[in-house]
């Protein structure tokens, strides 16, 4: 898989050794084109890609962040992550993938 990403647009970390390479659309459901895809893949804090995998988060096409309210927000906050908003915009073909998981997994 080609990486579009170059570090977690949560927390910043950019070294590959602390990061998952995440699909946004899960490998189980995806052609296999759709899983060699960069285009589908976020690389993720080991504890975001958790949340975004159960559907805890997700991202607008624009960046902004999504969380359900069934993430408690101590979890959130014991994390530093309150001020985070929005992480940047997504390419067409991020947000195409992306609009699977607001639909088939995200919690909203």
């Amino acid at each position: 898989m080609r990486l579009n990403e170059r570090q977690c647009r949560i927390t910043g970390v950019s070294d590959p050794r602390f990061l998952i390479a995440s699909h946004i659309k899960p490998w189980r459901d995806c052609t296999d084109q759709e899983k060699l895809d960069g285009c589908n893949g976020l690389l993720l804090s080991p504890h975001v890609d958790r949340l975004f995998d159960r559907g805890l988060i997700s991202f607008a096409n624009d960046g902004t962040l999504l969380k359900s309210a069934m993430l408690p927000p101590e979890v959130w906050s014991a994390w530093g992550l309150d001020n985070i908003i929005n992480v940047g915009a997504f390419t067409n073909a991020q947000a195409t993938y992306l609009a699977l998981h607001r639909e088939a997994i995200f919690k909203g």
